[in-house]
């Protein structure tokens, strides 16, 4: 009795201290699992390491709901559990990351080896889990649905392990009727999409299946809920995919899909499948918001020298590599330390290789290596190496940024020569940041290698490289993979093509910033001046907009300047003033939470963003082309709320006003195509 008395203080004691010392706790006691912080606790019925959640808990709202479900929250394989294993670590702070507790539960389903590791950070009411899978099994294959790109033909045994397998990553099942629910469906390959998200809102009835990376669902009764993040690709991209991401029956709720087909699982290596994430919440749409965010902002750090940036790609005015050479570079740098810009990106055409889009030889992307000198300076461009690029960037406080695209053939398996190949430019030029093109993951080991081209960069340059991810073609990461190493180039769009719209990259930016951090996706705006006869009368062509007004619709964002600083007319760099000042505010701005305010934009709408932070923020307003001089904005702040704006950027003038019923304030632009960003201060 006594020594159970022992055991039963000891566990309490380093239960308390774990949880005392940094806010986040984990424990195994008999046949419970706890994983928690102050804002969310799950429990878990051991079951031999097949764990089944017990409950799940709002630590701040003081809500727990119960499981009903008798079965694995993993399921797979029906064989028995064995070998169950807990282990919990807690992972220190990097640059990249804030500290977290890794909780690692192993177990064996037969043959197959499971491995979850459940993430949860300190300020977070968000609990991830990671899956991976070894070993070999029976497994469940799932014909149903098959994305067109995966189909083949059906010749041997083996081939059947191609196919995708019918696999749940993660449930719950919760008691009540009144679960109003949202799907969200995001799009990228943005060269052919230009609507990025789809919202669905359902009651669940019984068993149906839906497709997206994002689940909410609220409770009628008391105001209260959860969602599940599915940290994927979009669904139209997704590796071996059963046709869906989701199942609603009621109150039951699936997330499914591993990304693996049985082939993907080796023996002796592991293999990760899709992440899913739980998070909790009290209150209404802003409340789950903040919450997912909250997660989303843990999973890399913003750090102001190395991630904010006002970025300036020579590319968007299509002379392609035509220009490339050290007299244009160095031309470049000097236009954009005068137009105030941070980081000058040389796109494709530095290098000795010849790509595929290459302007001046039919070059390709295929056995790069076959060329070792590929990822150097051309010597016929850059006689001297970018070395006179790189020391006029820093006289001018202009950073030089490089386009890469890694070695595609056979999965990437020369990941190791790209690494050394960065990590050279990074060591004798200091290129810290590289835009990343022409990725296609149509295989698991395909993504398994970019992880390893991408953790060995940043390894051997201490977690100081930035990666541009470009999302514009192919199956490539989506806005949920790969967010741990940079940010989203999200599209090309062009005024030789008429394919260029102010309110049309604004309205991307704002659907897309409820969901996906503003701040880590990289927005244009071009020269408006080029082409302005294509667009004939067209009353919303970018020459009917200031040049100050194009770049104000990037500012939730990471500015994009896509054009050549050189072919802009002398009156274009009047932007400069409006540049300067947004950098000084830029991070702080970027600090909040960004939200979509206002209506959707479409040329004729009041719109903007509001960041969030406590009890402070910035509004930015935008009066697009639309009569109303005065409008009512919908925010995020409570009616009744006291507020004080102060303008800091664009053409309005200070308010001190009370919010609305239905959450407005008004705002007074007098001219059209026009804009103001306000820092407000709530007045208790």
């Amino acid at each position: 009795m006594m020594k159970r008395f022992l055991l039963l203080l000891i566990f309490l004691m380093s239960f308390y201290a774990a949880s005392a010392q940094s806010g986040i706790y984990s424990a195994l006691r008999n046949d419970t699992l706890v994983v928690g912080n102050k804002w969310i606790e799950r429990k878990f019925l051991w079951n031999n390491g097949n764990l089944i959640t017990y409950s799940l808990t709002d630590n701040s709202a003081k809500q727990t709901w119960l499981n009903r479900l008798k079965t694995p929250d993993f399921q797979l394989t029906k064989d028995a559990a064995s070998n169950g294993t807990y282990a919990s670590k807690e992972v220190k702070e990097t640059a990249i990351h804030p500290n977290y507790l890794a909780v690692e539960v192993n177990v064996s389903l037969g043959t197959l080896s499971v491995r979850k590791v459940y993430r949860i950070y300190e300020d977070s009411p968000v609990i991830a889990c990671d899956i991976y899978l070894k070993g070999s099994a029976n497994l469940a294959l799932d014909s149903k649905a098959i994305n067109a790109e995966d189909r083949k033909n059906i010749e041997f045994a083996e081939d059947m392990k191609s196919q995708q397998m019918s696999a749940i990553l993660d449930q719950i099942k919760l008691d009540g009727f009144h679960w109003q629910t949202k799907i969200v469906e995001f799009f990228d390959v943005t060269d052919w999409n230009n609507n990025l998200i789809q919202e669905r809102n359902i009651i669940p009835y019984r068993k149906t299946n839906y497709r997206g990376n994002l689940l909410v669902a609220h409770n009628n009764e008391n105001n209260k809920g959860f969602f599940f993040l599915k940290e994927a690709p979009t669904s139209s991209v997704q590796l071996a995919y059963q046709g869906y991401d989701f199942t609603t029956d009621f109150g039951h709720f699936t997330v499914g899909g591993l990304g693996l087909t049985a082939k993907d699982i080796k023996t002796e290596e592991w293999s990760k499948a899709y992440s899913s994430v739980i998070g909790v919440y009290s209150g209404g749409e802003l409340e789950q918001l903040i919450a997912l965010r909250n997660y989303q902002k843990n999973v890399r750090k913003l750090l102001p020298q190395r991630d904010e940036m006002v970025m300036m790609n020579t590319w968007g005015d299509r002379s392609q590599d035509s220009k490339v050479n050290e007299k244009f570079s160095l031309l470049e740098v000097e236009k954009a330390a005068e137009l105030g810009i941070s980081h000058f990106q040389i796109d494709d055409g530095w290098q000795m290789g010849k790509s595929p889009n290459s302007a001046v030889a039919k070059g390709s992307f295929k056995n790069i290596w076959d060329n070792p000198d590929y990822w150097k300076p051309d010597p016929a461009k850059y006689p001297n190496g970018l070395r006179p690029i790189v020391k006029r960037g820093k006289e001018l406080g202009v950073e030089i940024c490089l386009w890469f695209n890694p070695s595609v053939q056979n999965d990437y398996s020369d990941w190791q020569k790209d690494v050394n190949a960065m990590v050279s430019l990074y060591k004798q030029y200091g290129i810290r940041t590289f835009k990343i093109d022409g990725l296609a993951i149509p295989t698991k080991q395909s993504e398994i290698n970019l992880r390893k081209l991408f953790d060995g960069v940043l390894e051997q340059t201490n977690n100081e490289v930035v990666f541009n991810l470009d999302a514009t073609a192919g199956r490539r990461a989506g806005y949920y993979t790969f967010n741990e190493y940079g940010n989203i180039f999200l599209e090309n769009r062009y005024t030789d093509w008429q394919n260029y719209y102010p309110y049309w990259t604004l309205r991307n930016l704002w659907q897309l910033s409820k969901y996906v951090p503003a701040e880590k996706l990289q927005i244009e705006f071009l020269n408006k001046w080029r082409n302005a006869d294509k667009y004939g009368k067209d009353i919303f062509a970018p020459n009917n907009h200031s040049f100050d007004y194009l770049f104000a619709t990037t500012m939730a964002a990471q500015p994009l300047a896509w054009f050549e600083g050189t072919g802009l007319p002398s009156e274009a760099l009047k932007v400069k003033d409006l540049i300067k000042a947004y950098r000084k505010i830029q991070h702080d701005f970027h600090l909040g939470t960004i939200l979509p305010i206002g209506d959707e934009p479409s040329g004729r709408s009041w719109t903007g963003f509001q960041s969030l932070n406590g009890n402070k923020g910035y509004f930015i307003f935008y009066r697009e082309n639309t009569n109303e001089a005065v409008g009512a904005v919908k925010t995020w702040l409570p009616a009744g709320t006291k507020v004080k704006c102060t303008p800091i950027l664009g053409n309005g003038k200070a308010i001190q006003t009370i919010i609305a019923k239905n959450g407005t304030i008004e705002v007074t632009l007098p001219k059209i195509n026009d804009f103001v960003m306000y820092r407000y201060e709530i007045n208790k």
